[in-house]
């Protein structure tokens, strides 16, 4: 279990990721990329103009709850 300061610390991060392009890494191997709408405290992401990205090529999905149990990373999109 994380410590308070990990936590505080996490939210910071995802604060600064709000309304930008984001690249989740998903179990399994595959990834979503979409702009960071909002989170909770369970690190549940809700991304807007998702796109679903495979090793098969990729397809848009729109709006999306991507679950926290099931991220690996996260990290911001150039």
């Amino acid at each position: 279990m994380a410590n308070q300061a990990e936590r505080t610390n996490t939210f910071k991060v995802m604060n600064e990721y709000l309304n930008a392009s984001v690249y989740v890494k998903l179990k399994g191997g595959e990834g979503v990329k979409g702009v960071l709408k909002s989170f909770d405290q369970h690190l549940n992401l809700v991304l807007e103009n998702a796109e679903e990205l495979t090793e098969r090529g990729s397809r848009s999905l729109g709006t999306v709850l991507v679950r926290g149990d099931s991220i690996v990373a996260i990290s911001p999109v150039k």
